[in-house]
């Protein structure tokens, strides 16, 4: 009785490898890799239109919402301006409700303003942009 293992049939693989050229193997490698990439910028493009449906529908919601804030702000505007009304002129108390949206305004385009010239630009592709030697910058002649 032998103590050796048999060694199995050979795959379809191996006998391919043992019978095709180089070229013929490089050539089925190359195919493979297209097909490859072909099938990864397909799957990329349908997550990208999944995601940008999710994102299009997701903004469309927060517009809503923004409108119906908009007229909660509406609302309860006019129901003080009434209840300022209740213990004085109509007029002087939608005057009032003004001044206060009026002093909101100035505050937020205040802050507004000040995050606005916090933007440095893109700094990081500025420095490297700078470190590019001349060389290889359009346009420019070197000395």
């Amino acid at each position: 009785m032998s103590s050796e293992i048999p060694e199995p049939p050979p795959s379809a693989a191996h006998l391919l490898a043992d019978n095709a050229s180089l070229g013929e193997l490089l050539g089925d490698v190359t195919r493979d890799l297209s097909t490859l990439m072909r099938q990864e910028v397909a799957l990329a493009k349908a997550e990208l239109k999944q995601s940008g449906s999710k994102a299009g529908k997701g903004g469309g919601m927060l517009a809503g919402a923004g409108v119906a804030g908009h007229f909660v702000l509406l609302f309860l505007s006019l129901a003080l301006m009434w209840g300022l009304g209740a213990v004085m002129p109509l007029g002087w108390a939608a005057v009032i409700v003004a001044v206060i949206w009026a002093i909101v305004a100035a505050v937020l385009a205040s802050m507004g303003r000040k995050e606005l010239k916090q933007i440095k630009g893109m700094p990081q592709t500025s420095e490297t942009l700078s470190e590019i030697p001349p060389t290889l910058k359009p346009g420019e002649v070197t000395p």
